[in-house]
């Protein structure tokens, strides 16, 4: 197989690139763009150090736009309305960023390079911090290119809503109760590769709609369209709906609370979860 360059599929170069995104994010007007494009030619820097030089332009306004440049986008504090707990989409340089991409590459390694594409992140007990976790570890899949998909399968108190400002719709409950479509799955557009399907209404019988086959086959169907399927569920003492979507998913990945969750706790989970047939894939600690 060949493959031919066309000038024409060349990307600009990324001075130009950089100068067409400050203006289109309004960070520089037009006629101040001339000013830096002035002073890039006179001086021979690049267009963000002239920017940057005429006090048009922060150095994380620099970064953002060069981060937008190589497909890796974050956001700054104010953005949107989104949570300040997603640390991944406002610190994305952060050293607790960088823990979460090793999980993150773990998990590449370990399960979805094994040919998996959906994987339960559940607490042990509640406050634990894994809705938390998992919208971030979403983030940060979606942050390596992954078509990523974040289910909130909370469906006793979901939260991913509010951590990403999506407006409450229909969602996994209202799907699987044959109310809904895909269609209400959420794009994040800010996150080029990341959707967020919502819990939707809350359900009398949130264990009995998770346990039916209908979740099996949805499952299945979200599996071949993303390349991570990342299920935020409720925390094992809340009841068993983190087993019945650890049988129907195949992988857990434990989330504990350094100094507040009992080791034994942990212990005694992995064996249940052992128990439906499905893989424990890790365990992360947090701490906050």
């Amino acid at each position: 197989m060949t493959a031919t360059l066309s000038s024409a599929h060349m990307k600009p170069s990324p001075d130009t690139s950089i100068g067409t995104m400050l203006v289109a994010a309004g960070k520089i007007s037009p006629d101040n763009s001339e000013r830096v494009l002035r002073m890039q030619k006179e001086l021979n820097i690049r267009y963000g150090e002239a920017a940057q030089r005429l006090g048009l332009v922060s150095e994380t306004d620099i970064q953002q736009v060069l981060a937008r440049q190589f497909d890796y986008p974050y956001l700054q504090q104010g953005d949107g309305d989104y949570s300040p707990l997603l640390a991944a989409a406002f610190q994305p340089f952060s050293p607790q960023v960088e823990v979460l991409r090793a999980v993150r590459n773990q998990l590449m390694l370990r399960w979805f390079s094994q040919g998996h594409k959906a994987l339960v992140v559940a607490g042990v007990a509640s406050g634990d911090g894994a809705s938390v976790f998992t919208a971030n570890l979403a983030i940060v899949f979606s942050q390596l290119g992954e078509q990523t998909l974040l289910v909130d399968a909370n469906l006793r108190a979901p939260r991913q809503h509010d951590l990403f400002g999506v407006k409450r719709r229909q969602g996994l409950s209202d799907i699987l109760a044959g109310r809904a479509e895909l269609s209400t799955v959420a794009r994040i557009d800010d996150f080029i590769d990341l959707s967020v399907l919502c819990a939707g209404t809350l359900p009398p019988n949130p264990q009995e709609l998770l346990s039916r086959s209908g979740f099996a086959a949805l499952n299945a169907q979200l599996s071949a369209r993303y390349d991570a399927v990342l299920y935020d569920v409720p925390a094992f003492e809340r009841g068993s709906d983190a087993l019945a979507l650890a049988a129907r998913a195949g992988g857990v990945l434990l989330v504990a609370r350094k100094n507040h969750t009992p080791l034994e706790d942990v212990q005694a989970l992995v064996t249940q979860v052992r128990h439906t047939g499905a893989e424990v894939v890790g365990a992360v600690m947090v701490e906050f």
